[in-house]
């Protein structure tokens, strides 16, 4: 099958990737759209992984005001220059966490970020209502560790799912925006505020 410069430019903008790349993606699954959209993705996750211990000072601190004026979000997401701190996309991700924080009220940016003694805290309530439902022991420990690692996902903004899209969390945002972007993403902090809330 010939790779025509539509399928290219097609493949391009759902993915961000480049020409020569799209081009070999399409030529390696011979014009599956689907598979070559999966490639890439692997691709953009390798390199996210080798940019992560890149140094982070550029970047932005965005602000979101939800309709109303009743709740606002704040957030700083570094990158490494600030030629892409200015880009349209880099903007798009850091209003996207801010909406992100607005909405879903994560309390840490991530899993390390939780405070040991919440952590276990929480540990301790789930094993301890999972012991009283008379469930075998290794059962009951299962159980407690997926609803601690459900606590993780309510509390933890990089393992929200995404509001936009739920079948992505929004570490798996940052980290395409990473590949898209050629450079380490961190999002540093955040604030939420809410009429009323403490």
């Amino acid at each position: 099958m010939s790779i025509t410069a539509e399928m290219v430019k097609d493949l391009r903008e759902r993915t961000g990737a480049g020409v020569l790349d799209c081009k070999k993606a399409l030529q390696e699954t011979l014009g599956d759209m689907e598979k070559a959209i999966s490639i890439l993705r692997e691709q953009g996750l390798a390199t996210a992984a080798k940019k992560v211990t890149r140094v982070a000072r550029e970047g932005l601190v965005e602000c979101y005001l939800h309709p109303g004026a009743k709740v606002a979000s704040m957030v700083e997401v570094n990158c490494e220059t600030d030629f892409v701190a200015r880009t349209s996309e880099f903007k798009t991700l850091a209003h996207d966490l801010a909406m992100q924080i607005a909405a879903a009220k994560p309390l840490y940016v991530s899993i390390s970020d939780v405070p040991a003694e919440v952590a276990e805290a929480a540990r301790r309530e789930y094993e301890a209502e999972a012991a009283l439902s008379n469930k075998p022991p290794e059962a009951a420990a299962s159980e407690a560790q997926e609803r601690l690692s459900r606590f993780c996902e309510q509390v933890c903004l990089l393992e929200q799912p995404f509001i936009k899209d739920p079948s992505l969390k929004v570490g798996d945002l940052v980290t395409q925006n990473i590949a898209k972007l050629r450079e380490n993403i961190v999002v540093r902090r955040f604030a939420r505020f809410a009429i009323g809330e403490e």
